[in-house]
């Protein structure tokens, strides 16, 4: 096996771990505790979102400064930050600790999923697809696994959630160590091509291409309906009187699919062409997406979530990939780090507005044909722009 290849899975192992340490110390454990400190309302919503504000604010930096000092030094930050955030939590005697906490914590994932995906990019230049793809899975893995081993934690504690976290901090120490183990051993002659421009001239070269507008448009309209289905589609079951093993089955479904379909579908973007998977996996969820409020049948919505997952992993396949490729000026630090603040926003926009259109309608319809003429406009922006470029792999050399 080759020395990159050893860096990419250990990195992808290494992402797990992280995202498996971070996502327990929310999921399910944060709501419960945040109450059981005395947050209400509005309180408990600051405290959901603390540690999203990071990814919104840090993403494009630490990207650039990839580009500058290198991955391994970001990286070991992240991993830092990943090792001493669940252990903060031992301290924390009330809800605006709380909020510290979740704030401090979310700059590790923010920093480290940038600068994961600029090393895979610079790795595999001719399979970034494919890399990024498998890279997304292994964390989603991590992501799927965290709430039941979260769950099992607290229910093995009696609910001591100051033991849980002292508990999840292990989980943050052996991302620590597998981050370091992957830069010390494989990874110290992967590294970023040198870009000394200041951010805001590498910004500039990034905003100033339509096609990088419009790719990156669709990525943040990508995790806009995607944050707001995942959240929705439960309350519509659940109005609809569908049982909550049938509705666990129904969400269930659409990440299983993108575990699975996503890496597979990275690999026929590399080989085919990025740009006609974009618009097929547009087209797929919207039409999945606007079907949604037709039917109250647990096998319908089974199924429509796993075509809504199938076009979601389509899109996401190609799309930074393609703004990699378009952005060959840039350093891959601060392109990707511009995609994830744009992918941060869009999430947790969606939720927000989409629920705004609900509550002013009084009506699910009214929220999900929202996320479907969004999906379908972007992908009649998106074909209309790309109309004409060239597909497959000599699309990324184009100019």
């Amino acid at each position: 096996m080759e020395d990159r290849d050893r860096f990419f899975y250990g990195l992808s192992m290494a992402g797990a771990l992280a995202i498996l340490s971070s996502t327990m110390s929310k999921n399910p454990i944060l709501p419960l505790f945040a109450q059981d400190l005395g947050a209400e309302g509005a309180a408990l919503g600051l405290i959901a979102a603390a540690s999203t504000i990071p990814g919104i604010l840090v993403s494009l930096p630490a990207g650039s400064l990839s580009d500058r000092w290198g991955y391994r030094r970001v990286m070991y930050l992240s991993a830092l930050i990943f090792a001493t955030a669940p252990f903060l939590y031992l301290f924390v005697d009330g809800p605006e600790a709380l909020w510290a906490v979740r704030f401090y914590h979310g700059f590790a994932t923010a920093i480290f999923g940038t600068v994961a995906k600029a090393a895979i990019v610079d790795a595999f230049p001719d399979q970034k697809a494919s890399r990024l793809t498998f890279y997304s899975s292994s964390t989603i893995v991590g992501r799927s696994a965290a709430p039941f081993l979260g769950g099992f934690l607290l229910v093995l504690t009696n609910y001591g959630y100051k033991d849980v976290y002292a508990l999840i901090g292990v989980a943050g120490l052996s991302a620590l160590l597998a981050i370091v183990m992957v830069y010390r051993r494989d990874g110290s002659g992967i590294g970023p091509r040198k870009v000394h421009a200041p951010l805001a001239s590498q910004l500039w070269s990034i905003v100033s291409q339509r096609r990088v507008l419009v790719a990156s448009t669709v990525e943040a309209v990508q995790y806009f309906t995607f944050g707001a289905f995942e959240f929705f589609i439960v309350l519509y079951a659940a109005a609809a009187g569908i049982d909550l093993v049938l509705i666990t089955l129904i969400t269930g479904s659409q990440l299983l699919t993108v575990i699975f379909v996503k890496p597979m579908l990275g690999r026929l973007a590399d080989r085919s062409g990025k740009e006609r998977l974009i618009v097929a996996g547009l087209i797929l969820g919207g039409v999945s997406v606007m079907l949604v409020p037709l039917t109250g049948n647990p096998a319908a919505l089974i199924t429509l979530s796993i075509a809504f997952g199938t076009g979601f992993a389509a899109v996401t396949a190609s799309t930074d990939a393609l703004v990699s490729d378009l952005c060959e000026s840039s350093g891959s630090g601060s392109t990707m780090g511009f995609l994830n603040t744009l992918m941060d926003v869009g999430q947790a926009a969606g939720p927000i507005a989409v629920g705004a259109v609900i509550a002013t309608s009084l009506s699910y319809a009214g929220g999900f044909s929202l996320m479907a003429l969004l999906l379908l406009a972007a992908m009649v922006l998106f074909a209309i722009t790309f109309r004409g470029r060239r597909c497959g792999a000599d699309a990324g050399r184009e100019r």
